[in-house]
């Protein structure tokens, strides 16, 4: 396959700048451009190991932006857009919906018509707009429903569900209106590496270590299908290079967990990792397990997200059928090496941890 010019939105953000470092390790002969307007949840420095690179370029600028979209989309004649630019905080959604309708629904339709504008029209799928969405928009599963095929009807809960389906709609609509070539995936909870903490496993590994408390919603009987970065990454690999035009393929791990069993899952991860480095409770102080006492012990229940959904699950089996993909990083396995990430990056989550990030947390909890 000839060599691709990738456009990589949000790729300073947590998923955004994973793919961009695992596209970059496995294609070296294509050349990668990174658009991200660094809002809190974006971070340069994620993509720092990149910067030598000649094959990569980063570009700060808003996706709403048509014109800036379509003048680097001639500049640099990128042939591919991989759309992970979005608000994803539910939470913030709920207190705050009108960026995420901003960001999600006018900014998907301004990348869109800035490839409209730009790209020919063609049959054949050298240009081609690649979308990633959420397993958020087809609602909340009852605890003995079947997980989430794709062909499941939309029932968006939240804003930021809304706006990620809205998006959704305009990506079909791009092809079926404009003959643009495109595809979406729909993934389950991510976790792993470079994941800003206010999302549940970095929020939780980052207050065990800093001594405050974990925050778990409700009765935390909410169940999430988790899936490693990784896994997700070469997931949408597979889309992008053989996944069937104008598809939607959804992407889990087939890993259901509670969030309290997840919590008491890191909890004991935590514990074990002070007991095996004597070294964390001086560069810790604050964290339970520095001061003899378990981390179980800092888990608060507080009330309930507005709307929060009770279930979800994904349905692999499509992409399984059509693309030979499986996640493959085991649970055990994917939450200690993000343990030990997070342990030994602990310059980079400080560093996002500004005033701004502490004060809405401290609203909400």
């Amino acid at each position: 396959m000839a060599a691709r010019r990738l456009l990589i939105t949000g790729g300073a953000g947590f998923i955004g700048a994973n793919f961009t470092h695992h596209w970059c390790a496995r294609h070296p002969d294509d050349r990668v451009v990174v658009l991200d307007s660094l809002t809190y949840a974006g971070n340069r420095a994620s993509l720092e190991a990149l910067e030598a690179d000649d094959r990569y370029r980063f570009v700060q600028a808003d996706i709403v932006d048509t014109d800036a979209v379509r003048a680097l989309l001639r500049e640099e004649d990128l042939d591919t857009v991989v759309h992970f630019a979005a608000e994803s905080h539910v939470d913030r959604s709920i207190h705050g919906p009108a960026e995420f309708v901003r960001t999600n629904v006018v900014g998907t339709w301004s990348m869109l018509d800035a490839c409209r504008l730009e790209w020919p029209t063609e049959s054949e799928r050298r240009y081609h707009f690649h979308h990633v969405s959420t397993d958020e928009v087809y609602g909340s599963l009852a605890p003995d429903d079947p997980a989430f095929r794709e062909d499941r009807q939309y029932e968006p809960n939240s804003p930021y569900a809304a706006s990620k389906a809205g998006s959704d709609h305009l990506v079909r609509a791009y092809h079926h209106t404009y003959g643009m070539s495109v595809t979406t995936s729909n993934c389950s909870n991510n976790y792993g590496p470079y994941q800003f903490p206010e999302k549940l496993i970095p929020l939780m590994i980052v207050n065990l270590l800093t001594g405050k408390d974990l925050p778990v919603y409700g009765d935390g009987r909410n169940v999430r299908d988790w899936l490693h970065v990784q896994d997700h990454c070469a997931g949408i690999e597979a889309v992008i290079e053989r996944g069937r035009v104008d598809q939607t393929y959804n992407i889990g791990g087939d890993n259901e967990w509670t969030n309290i069993d997840l919590v008491h899952q890191l909890c004991a991860l935590m514990d074990e990792a002070f007991a095996a480095d004597s070294d964390l409770a001086a560069r810790f102080a604050d964290a339970l397990p520095a001061r003899g006492q378990q981390s179980a012990e800092s888990i608060k229940f507080v009330k309930d997200r507005l709307g929060h959904d009770r279930r979800y699950a994904i349905d692999g089996n499509k992409i399984a059928d059509e693309l030979g993909f499986k996640a493959s990083i085991g649970f055990a396995e994917g939450l200690r090496s993000t343990l030990a990430w997070y342990l030994d990056n602990e310059s980079w989550w400080r560093a996002v941890m500004d005033g701004s990030y502490r004060d809405w947390v401290a609203k909400q909890y």
